[in-house]
C-alpha cells in the first residue's frame, strides 16, 4: 500500500516511516524542509515531497495515488493563532484526501475527557480530530497521554526533573492519574490501524498498562535510572504559567513546549475504552518501567533507530534521530578535540590503536595516575589493569579502567570507562581523510546520573583543556615522529 505521512520530520513521524517500510509499505513523505530528512537512513526508500498544509501547498501531489495517509503534524501552541492554524492545515488534509480518493486518514491526538475544559494545546487537537472525522475521508484517530520514549517531548520533561531534582516542590497537576504508552506500542498500533475494516471513522484511546499519578512516575523513573527516591512536596500556588517557566529553568525543555504540555497534565488522561485491541486483537502493551528501561536504552530489546550516524563516527552513543530537537535525548556533555596531522592515516591509527598500557594515555600522566588511584580507592578497577595486547585491540577489551566497546579498524576506537562514575562516560579517537589530509578526531563524552554527575562534570571540566587537549597534540606528535615519510 502507497502511504503518506505527514510529520515525518517529528518524533513519531520520523520513527514511523521505519515500521511502514518494515510492513511492507511504499512510503511518501511531505515537509515543509525536506532537508531535515536527508540524515535519516530509510532516506533512499521514501518519496520525499515539499508542502505545507496550513497553507496547502503541495498537498494535492503528495495526495496523488496514495491509498492512506499519516497526519502527525500539530503546533505546541506557542504562537499567537495556533488554532486557527492547526484547525485550517486538518480542514485542508481532509479536503484535498477526499478530492485525491484517500481511502483513510490516521492521526495521533491527544487523551483528555472529553467534557473538561481543556487547555488551549488539548482543545486544539481535539479539534483537529473532529476535523478529520467529519471530513469526507475515513478517520482513524488514536487519543494518547504521555508518550514514553527518548526524545518525546512528555517523557524529556518527566525525564530532566527526575534526574536534576532530588528534592521538588511541585504544582497539584503531579497528582493528575494518566496512562502512558511506550513509544514502540504507539508505533505499531499506528503501523496497525491499516488493518481495520474499510470505512472505520472514529476514535480509539490507546495507553500502557500502568494508571499512574506524575508524581509516581516520577519515582518509578528514578528508581529504574538507578537514583535515589526523589522528595516531592506538592504546593498549590503554582499556577501553568508558573509552572511552565519553572521547568524551562530546570530543564532544557523550552517554556513554549513545556506550558503546552504542563497545561495538558490538569486534567486526568486516562483510556476511557480499549476498543483498539480487541478490533485488532492486539493485547499486549509494555509497562511503564519497562518502557522507561527501554527509552534509556539498557536492554537489548530496544528497536527504535535512534543512531546518528555520519563518516567520522557512526553509532554514537545516546544521540537522539537528527530531526529531534537539540534538547531531546537526555543530558549528554561532549568534549571534542580536531587535529590535521602530518602523517599518513595508517601510522596516526597505529598510535590510536596502541594507546593505554605501558605507552600511557599521551596526555598528563599524573592527572591520569591520580584519578586511576582515587578509583581504586572508591572501589573501582583502578589504573594497573593495562592490556591484552600491546599493539592491536578488539572489541570488549579492558584498557586500564576503559572497555572496548567499538572498533572500526583504521577510523574510530571507542572506550566506556568502569572507573567509578556519577554517569556513564566514553572516550572516541578517530582517524579520517578529509581534503587529501589525515585528521584526528577526539572527543569524551559524559552522561550524568543525577545532579552529582552534573556537578562532577562542571567540577572537571577546567582540567579538560591540560586532559584532553595535551592528549590530541600528543597523539599528532607521536604519529609524526613514527612515520618516515612524514614532512618536516
Amino acid at each position: 500500500m502507497r502511504v503518506l505521512v505527514m510529520g515525518a520530520t517529528g518524533y513519531i513521524g520520523g520513527r514511523l516511516v521505519p515500521e511502514l517500510l518494515a510492513a511492507g509499505h511504499q512510503v511518501r513523505c511531505l515537509a515543509r524542509t525536506p532537508g531535515k530528512l536527508r540524515d535519516h537512513p530509510w532516506r533512499d526508500r521514501v518519496e520525499v515531497f515539499q508542502g505545507d498544509v496550513v497553507s496547502g501547498e503541495g498537498l494535492a501531489d503528495a495526495l496523488e495515488g496514495v491509498a492512506a495517509a499519516y497526519y502527525l503534524v500539530h503546533s505546541m501552541g506557542g504562537g499567537r493563532g495556533f488554532e486557527g492554524s492547526d484547525a485550517r492545515a486538518a480542514d485542508n488534509v481532509a479536503r484535498a484526501s477526499g478530492e485525491a480518493g484517500v481511502r483513510r486518514l490516521v492521526y495521533l491526538g491527544g487523551l483528555a475527557p472529553h467534557e473538561a475544559d481543556l487547555s488551549p494545546h488539548m482543545a486544539s487537537r481535539e479539534e483537529v480530530g473532529r476535523i478529520l472525522l467529519e471530513g469526507p475521508v475515513p478517520a482513524v484517530v488514536l487519543r494518547a497521554a504521555v508518550i514514553i520514549g527518548s526524545g518525546s517531548a512528555s517523557f524529556e520533561m518527566l525525564r530532566y526533573l527526575t534526574e536534576r531534582l532530588p528534592a521538588m516542590t511541585t504544582p497539584r497537576w503531579v497528582r493528575s492519574r494518566v496512562q502512558p504508552i511506550a513509544v514502540r506500542d504507539v508505533l505499531r498500533l499506528l503501523t496497525r490501524a491499516l488493518d481495520l475494516p474499510e470505512g472505520t471513522d472514529r476514535s480509539f484511546d490507546i495507553g500502557g498498562p500502568d494508571v499512574l499519578t506524575y508524581a509516581a512516575m516520577i519515582q518509578r523513573f528514578a528508581r529504574v535510572a538507578g537514583l535515589p527516591r526523589r522528595l516531592i512536596v506538592p504546593v498549590p500556588v503554582l499556577s501553568p504559567g508558573l509552572s511552565s517557566l519553572w521547568v524551562g529553568l530546570i530543564t532544557p525543555v523550552p517554556p513554549a513546549v513545556a506550558r503546552p504540555l504542563v497545561e495538558s497534565l490538569r486534567h486526568d488522561a486516562v483510556c476511557g475504552e480499549d476498543d483498539l485491541s480487541e478490533a485488532l486483537d492486539d493485547h499486549g502493551r509494555i509497562g511503564f518501567d519497562q518502557a522507561v528501561e527501554l527509552a534509556l536504552r539498557r536492554t537489548d530489546q530496544a528497536r527504535v533507530d535512534t543512531r546518528w550516524s555520519s563518516a567520522a563516527w557512526p553509532d554514537a552513543p545516546s544521540d537522539p534521530l537528527p530531526t529531534d530537537p537539540d534538547w531531546a535525548g537526555g543530558s549528554l556533555y561532549t568534549d571534542r578535540r580536531a587535529r590535521r596531522v602530518q602523517a599518513s592515516p595508517e601510522r596516526l591509527w597505529s598510535v590510536v590503536e596502541g594507546i593505554g598500557g605501558e605507552r600511557g594515555w599521551y596526555s598528563w600522566p599524573l592527572a591520569w595516575s591520580a584519578r586511576g588511584w582515587i578509583d581504586l580507592a572508591l572501589g573501582g578497577v583502578g589504573p594497573r589493569r593495562g592490556r591484552r595486547d600491546p599493539g592491536r585491540l578488539r572489541v570488549g577489551d579492558s584498557l586500564d579502567f576503559w572497555r572496548v566497546e567499538e572498533i572500526v579498524p583504521g577510523r574510530l576506537l571507542r572506550l566506556r570507562a568502569e572507573m567509578r562514575l556519577p554517569g556513564l562516560a566514553w572516550l572516541e579517537l578517530g582517524v579520517a581523510r578529509v581534503g587529501g589530509r589525515t585528521v584526528y578526531h577526539q572527543r569524551a563524552l559524559f552522561r550524568p546520573r543525577g545532579l552529582s554527575g552534573h556537578l562532577y562534570w562542571w567540577a572537571v571540566t577546567p582540567f579538560h583543556g591540560i586532559v584532553f587537549g595535551s592528549m590530541a597534540r600528543n597523539i599528532a606528535r607521536r604519529a609524526v615522529r613514527e612515520d618516515p615519510a612524514a614532512a618536516h
